[in-house]
């Protein structure tokens, strides 16, 4: 896959009408994004292998409030260990929402979305970053800014 985004990218920047600055870029950012795309494939895929020895996350299945109506859904995804089904939305836009596989690790629990790989982990609210959710006890950190709680 890799070599072909950066083939595609040779491609378009022979049809012409590109500076070399503008094909040099072009080239840049297929690259970039096809390793990208390997990292995050090879992270769901250690994730994958490590689900069935990683901690069960079966206590957290459930629904998760972030701010202004962000969620994060977690049902168990068939009878394997480690296995999850995460339905997500993460921002106020429509393309910020969808529902994801998802595998125990040894720190949370671990799936791709749109904007990379992300992984959630337990916290309190004071690590969401998030004032709504401060003072809270048992939430989920994604990132900083980005956390969801259930008390």
């Amino acid at each position: 896959m890799r070599w072909m985004m950066i083939g595609a990218a040779v491609a378009l920047a022979g049809c012409g009408g590109m500076t070399n600055e503008e094909e040099a870029a072009l080239v840049e950012n297929a690259v970039a994004n096809a390793e990208a795309a390997a990292e995050n494939a090879t992270a769901i895929g250690e994730a994958r292998d490590d689900s069935q020895q990683a901690p069960s996350r079966d206590g957290w299945i459930g629904k998760w409030a972030g701010v202004e109506g962000m969620i994060l859904d977690i049902r168990k995804d068939g009878p394997r260990a480690g296995r999850y089904k995460v339905t997500n939305r993460w921002g106020l836009d429509d393309d910020m929402e969808g529902t994801f596989e998802a595998y125990a690790t040894k720190k949370g629990i671990a799936f791709i979305r749109p904007d990379g790989t992300k992984e959630a982990v337990p916290t309190d609210g004071d690590a969401t970053g998030l004032k709504y959710l401060a003072g809270k006890k048992d939430c989920l950190t994604i990132a900083p800014g980005e956390g969801y709680c259930r008390d």
